[in-house]
């Protein structure tokens, strides 16, 4: 699945890494729902980081669609508010 971070650019993730996301997903969801600052902060971060990890970087050149994106690590509470789906950021 391609994936974009706002700010930064496409990584191709395999499908069987989305257990692994849906799981922080999860977390970011309950954080935001409580307005749990500190935490969102902390798991948007992880949920990135584990993005960027498990992602191949595509080409600046190369420009796919992306099935899924998601904010940038600046982003608010209010912001990522607004991306949400009844899921979270991550379908599933």
């Amino acid at each position: 699945m391609i994936v974009r971070i706002m700010g930064e650019g496409q990584l191709d993730v395999a499908d069987g890494h989305f257990a692994e996301l849906n799981a922080l997903d999860d977390e970011l969801l309950a954080e935001l729902e409580s307005g749990d600052e500190e935490g969102f902060r902390r798991t948007l971060g992880a949920l990135l980081d584990a993005v960027r990890r498990l992602g191949a970087p595509l080409p600046d050149e190369v420009l796919e669609p992306s099935e899924l994106i998601l904010p940038g690590q600046g982003a608010s509470l209010g912001e990522v508010k607004e991306m949400l789906s009844d899921d979270g950021l991550i379908p599933g």
